[in-house]
């Protein structure tokens, strides 16, 4: 019996490696690797011999006959995948691990993060260059993504982070935590004790509406609601008020996704999760029953991938509906014919062929949500104009695409529109794109051209939010072979002090740093929470805790 990837994929790519048969694709390298919902296994040519599913690091890999509930339609997804794509699983040229000429001696590098770009990004460096590395964070805690951007709900791809912690303990690893570049250090100290420096800064700024009322309390960017959830220590526990019966979220991408589906969800499900405590408790008390996606674009477009909207669909208790407007019906149906006589299990005609067996219906927004079942409305094609509201959010002023306008009446709205990197104070920064601008991982002063001297960049910081977790590893490999060819070139000068003086700068700089004994203390006692309550673990949610508790457990 064949294997499945199913809807936990992270596309880690671990499991491509192991395949006796190469039967995994896109594989890194190929077409489509980068931008794809899921990595899918060829049930024709798979021999069940289960080393993917040892591999993979977030266990969304399964025989296809024990896939049941939201997993089931896996089994026809991956065969379909090779339908559209067939391949002969021909194997590609081998790759050798990366090593330094002879001589060079001991490569120092700091990484400025600690999120998965960063964890992959060490790994690296640690088992393919023998380097001393150095990891640093302005958050007093380790975990970046992982933490605090990944929904509670989806614990098993929170399990990739076991790999990174097994990585953190490595002897030639050192952390700092708790210490802002362009405050506390500069770039300048950082190249002054290392050969080079990797910034895996992520996209922790959000994109604005630019409309008027955007600033209304009741009017959040998605960046807050999903910190609050994940106990991000910047975000208040009272940023976030749930009084609401209806919710509007602008964007329809994954995040949308996960907050509708996170403010919906019953709260004794999320108890069994490391969703934060004020969140939990305010979910316990929320009035929503509603949460509306608000799309610019028709069904066709939907930003969401597949995994997630059909997560979606299983909500327990929840009803998934399509707001009818002029043209949905039309675009839903003629989507559906299509990927039905094409046999399209991927691209914007299986998005919207998704929402075929969705009921669609007539929603009066000017009145309170529909007593009952909580229920999801998905609104296609019309754009945001104003936000409504005197002391604070009441609603929003849309307009359809006959040039009509209409309200929604909403207590809280939410922009999802994207997330975009913010600036590092002696780097250079594209303003449009958000991002630090490179070639290959090398950071390049675009006003020359050039290469910054020994300065890298990998991640969101690097692409822009794109891909889940797992694209981050191929986007290391590039930024670290980046890195290698310019210390066997010869373009990575010595450093001015030794590494092992770096710490004495830190605890100069930034007395309330912690290290990794520190933030090794503030997970044991986290976890020591949660096995009290049943839990993966009780987040400490503020800064004083985090450092309180690490000094607490110090050992």
């Amino acid at each position: 019996m064949a294997y499945a990837i199913t809807r936990t994929c992270c596309n880690d790519a671990s499991c491509v490696s192991v395949c006796p048969v190469n039967c995994i694709h896109p594989t890194p390298g190929e077409p489509g690797f980068g931008t794809t919902d899921m990595l899918y296994v060829d049930p024709a040519a798979c021999i069940d011999c289960g080393a993917c599913a040892d591999a993979c690091p977030v266990d969304a890999i399964f025989p296809v006959d024990r896939l049941a509930g939201p997993d089931l339609p896996y089994a026809e997804l991956n065969r379909r995948w090779y339908e559209e794509n067939p391949t002969d699983h021909a194997w590609g040229e081998p790759e050798f691990p990366r090593s330094l000429p002879d001589g060079f001696g001991d490569l120092s590098v700091a990484v400025v993060g600690t999120g998965p770009s960063a964890g992959y990004t060490a790994q690296l460096l640690l088992r393919t260059a023998g380097a001393q590395v150095t990891m640093i964070d302005r958050l007093p805690v380790a975990g970046g993504l992982l933490r605090h951007g990944v929904a509670p709900d989806h614990q098993s791809t929170k399990r990739i982070g076991e790999s990174f912690a097994t990585t953190f303990h490595h002897p030639a690893l050192r952390m700092h935590l708790g210490v802002t570049i362009g405050e506390d250090l500069t770039h300048e100290d950082l190249t002054a004790y290392h050969h080079a420096v990797v910034y895996a800064v992520g996209a922790a700024g959000d994109r604005r509406l630019g409309l008027p009322g955007e600033d209304l309390p009741g009017s959040l960017p998605a960046t807050t609601l999903v910190g609050w959830y994940n106990a991000h220590p910047t975000v208040p526990a009272d940023a976030v008020d749930l009084s609401a019966e209806r919710v509007v979220v602008v964007g329809n991408g994954n995040v949308a996704v996960d907050i509708a589906r996170i403010l919906l969800t019953d709260p004794d499900e999320l108890a069994r999760t490391d969703i934060s405590d004020h969140a939990l408790a305010a979910l316990r008390d929320s009035r929503v029953r509603e949460v509306v996606l608000l799309a610019r674009r028709g069904p066709e477009h939907a930003a969401w991938t597949r995994p997630e909207f059909l997560a979606l669909t299983h909500l327990a208790g929840v009803d998934v509906v399509v707001a009818d407007a002029p043209g949905v019906r039309e675009a839903i149906a003629m989507a559906a014919t299509s990927a039905t006589a094409t046999g399209a299990a991927t691209g914007a005609e299986a998005k919207a062929a998704l929402l075929a067996g969705l009921p669609v219906e007539p929603v009066d927004w000017a009145a309170a949500p529909p007593v009952g079942r909580r229920r999801i409305v998905l609104r296609f094609g019309v754009t945001p104009i104003e936000l409504l509201g005197d002391a604070r959010i009441e609603g929003l002023r849309v307009a359809e695409p006959d040039g009509r306008e209409a309200t929604i009446a909403a207590g809280l709205v939410v922009r999802s529109i994207g997330y975009r990197g913010v600036t590092v104070q002696g780097l250079p920064f594209d303003d449009g794109a958000g991002t630090i601008p490179h070639e290959g991982g090398r950071v390049v002063d675009p006003a020359t051209g050039r290469a910054l001297p020994a300065t890298y960049v990998v991640g969101w910081a690097k692409r822009g939010p794109s891909g889940g977790i797992g694209a981050n590893r191929d986007c290391a490999r590039e930024t670290v072979d980046a890195l290698l060819d310019d210390a066997a070139a010869g373009r990575l000068h010595p450093p001015a002090h030794r590494i092992q003086d770096f710490a004495s700068l830190v605890r100069h700089r930034q007395p309330n740093a912690l290290g990794l004994r520190q933030w090794r203390a503030v997970d044991r006692a986290e976890r020591a929470r949660g096995e009290a309550s049943g839990r993966p673990r009780v987040k400490l949610a503020t800064v004083p805790e985090l450092i309180a508790s690490a000094r607490r457990f110090r050992r």
